[in-house]
């Protein structure tokens, strides 16, 4: 593991800033690796005194919007005719489409926001954001604030934590936990908010 750490380290350092940013654009779309394995050890070069943190922040930041980018108007432009056309032949029928783009039209943007932040949905929400035609400056703003807060994350874990590997697992492990509660949170917030307004607009149809 010691040594595999210290050959991320090099490589990140050899690819600078450029290959932070094509890492992650490729982690964020149709190959999805972790993105530990990029951040923690540009975080540590910082550390080091060989890279910059806004830089690294920024470079992973725009890095995994453009991977989201490419699954979103894949789906968009691609996925979605063909799913109106030929999704009878899989049992994805209109109905069912209809229910999914209803459903993301209307919490797209807490979905997105969360999704960019869980292991394993990370790479996968830009796909239904597409196929549901959301806006695309809402999916954007969104897309950049849950990939920029887990780099964040990521970046930093490397720049305290170093070249140790066991606390490398044992931070990212804490990481993953916290955005998760995070997570947790916002959504029970969001689900309270969305009930009030509801109750909201029902009283004002029944007084109008």
């Amino acid at each position: 593991m010691h040594i595999i750490i210290n050959w991320l380290v090099e490589t990140v350092g050899e690819m600078g800033y450029l290959g932070i940013f094509l890492l992650m654009a490729v982690e964020s779309s149709f190959i999805p690796f972790p993105s530990e394995l990029i951040m923690i050890p540009a975080g540590y070069l910082v550390h080091a005194g060989k890279m910059n943190m806004l830089m690294v922040i920024l470079s992973g930041t725009s890095g995994s919007l453009v991977g989201a980018y490419i699954n979103y108007f894949g789906a968009r432009y691609l996925g979605r005719p063909l799913i109106l056309k030929y999704g009878h032949y899989v049992l994805i029928s209109g109905e069912k489409f209809m229910k999914v783009e209803t459903y993301f039209l209307r919490h797209g943007e807490i979905s997105t926001f969360i999704g960019r932040l869980l292991p394993g949905v990370r790479q996968l929400i830009s796909l239904p954001a597409g196929l549901a035609g959301m806006n695309h400056l809402k999916f954007s703003f969104y897309s950049l604030l849950g990939a920029g807060t887990w780099v964040t994350v990521l970046a930093l874990i490397g720049y305290f934590v170093g070249s140790n590997q066991a606390l490398i697992m044992q931070y990212s492990r804490q990481a993953l936990y916290g955005v998760l509660a995070v997570s947790v949170v916002i959504v029970a917030i969001y689900i309270k908010l969305q009930s009030k307004r509801e109750k909201h607009k029902n009283v004002e149809v029944e007084k109008g």
